[in-house]
């Protein structure tokens, strides 16, 4: 397989100036991730009309012309399972991906299931089969081998075919304008966990009050600043259930710190004091600034009903060529319950009640629990045998 091989900047930027004009530019990355703050980025494939290529990020200082060039508007910019990719764009542009086409997502929206692999999705509309041997090559590694190179650019080169057959599919479903607003949807949850403190993320915390939620609140900017120092995963700097066993016992005085089991680790022992003045911080906050616990299920939510909302959004998914799993998950129909049945002030608008979701599921939902439709079964032999009727 011919490609361009590119390692130094100036090489890059020459190569970007001469891609500025391409109308369709398909990539995919590799990557590192287990071992860092952050995934390192190890690899970029380029495909663009009869140009491949192959960018070395760890032979250069950065491959921000590269970025660059994905953020300016007017040509598809198609990937596969993009949600890295578009994660790395932001780190070095603070922008999204413009005109991006994510393949795997155009696959949810034209009947196919979602997620599916790249190689799945290749074998489907192409009828090829890509090699596997290289699944977990160390993309660190210098120099890597033909073959590893080889296996890396074949998750591009089919990318812009499958664009033409997907977007077809697309627009005879009348689906395009779903598929760009659900991609900025997750553009913008990738900027969002980007740029926000993902405290609450921290397992164990819920339930937790909101005292004890402050605490873990600054232990985890200590252990996010931390672990970005150290460039290491930041559940190796503190395990999440120690900052929950720190924050219950709610003390900074470091003998009670140190007394909790598995704190008496050595790695922690020249961080108690740090440790100490994160909880300490956390006890002087006023309690009008502490963060409120979230909102526990409502008791008005039956299973029952939840099961049946569910089920009726499968078939709805089916029925209108739609991956179940894109549309939504058993979450977010007890939060259409909720809102619909015991609403709050302040609530946000469900998603499944918003946009092309609220086109397909939400207004049947409505009607539904409104008593207004209803679901029989229409032909028992049907792959789908389910229908909506509605009621007088």
């Amino acid at each position: 397989m011919e490609y361009e091989s590119i390692s130094a900047i100036d090489d890059l930027r020459q190569f970007c100036d001469e891609l500025a004009d391409a109308p369709i530019i398909a990539f995919d990355t590799e990557f590192v991730s287990e071992d860092r703050y952050r995934p390192q980025l190890c690899l970029i494939q380029v495909a663009a009309g009869d140009r491949l290529a192959i960018i070395d990020p760890l032979a250069m200082h950065s491959t921000a012309p590269f970025w660059d060039l994905l953020v300016q508007p007017g040509r598809t910019v198609i990937a596969h399972a993009a949600r890295e990719e578009c994660r790395f764009c932001y780190q070095f542009t603070n922008q999204p991906i413009a005109g991006l086409f994510d393949t795997q997502l155009a696959a949810g929206f034209s009947g196919m299931e979602f997620p599916i692999s790249l190689g799945n999705l290749v074998n489907r509309l192409t009828g090829k089969t890509l090699a596997k041997g290289e699944s977990r090559t160390n993309w660190r590694h210098r120099p890597l081998s033909r073959d590893q190179l080889n296996y890396a650019l074949q998750d591009v080169t089919d990318l812009e075919a499958m664009y033409w057959m997907q977007r077809e599919a697309i627009e005879k479903l009348n689906r395009h304008a779903w598929l760009e607003e659900e991609t900025e949807i997750r553009q913008q949850k990738v900027i969002q966990h980007e740029t926000s403190e993902n405290w609450r993320r921290v397992s164990g915390c819920a339930g937790m009050t909101p005292r004890q939620l402050e605490i873990i609140r600054h232990l985890w900017r200590w252990r996010d600043q931390r672990a970005a120092t150290l460039d290491r995963p930041v559940r190796r700097v503190m395990r999440d259930d120690l900052m929950v066993e720190l924050a219950k016992r709610g003390s900074a005085e470091i003998k009670k710190i140190r007394n909790i089991r598995g704190m008496d680790w050595r790695g922690y022992s020249a961080h108690y004091d740090d440790i100490s003045a994160a909880i300490q911080a956390a006890l002087e906050v006023p309690d009008d600034q502490l963060p409120r616990r979230t909102r526990k299920s409502r008791g008005v939510i039956s299973p029952m009903l939840s099961q049946f909302l569910s089920t009726s959004m499968a078939c709805i998914s089916r029925q209108n060529k739609l991956a179940p799993s894109i549309v939504g998950n058993a979450d977010d129909v007890k939060e259409v319950l909720g809102f619909e049945l015991d609403p709050k002030e302040g609530d946000k608008i469900p998603s499944l009640l918003t946009g092309w979701r609220g086109e397909i599921v939400g207004k049947t939902f409505r009607k539904l629990l409104s008593g207004h439709a209803a679901i029989r079964v229409a032909d028992v032999r049907k792959e789908q045998p389910l229908e909506f009727v509605e009621l007088d």
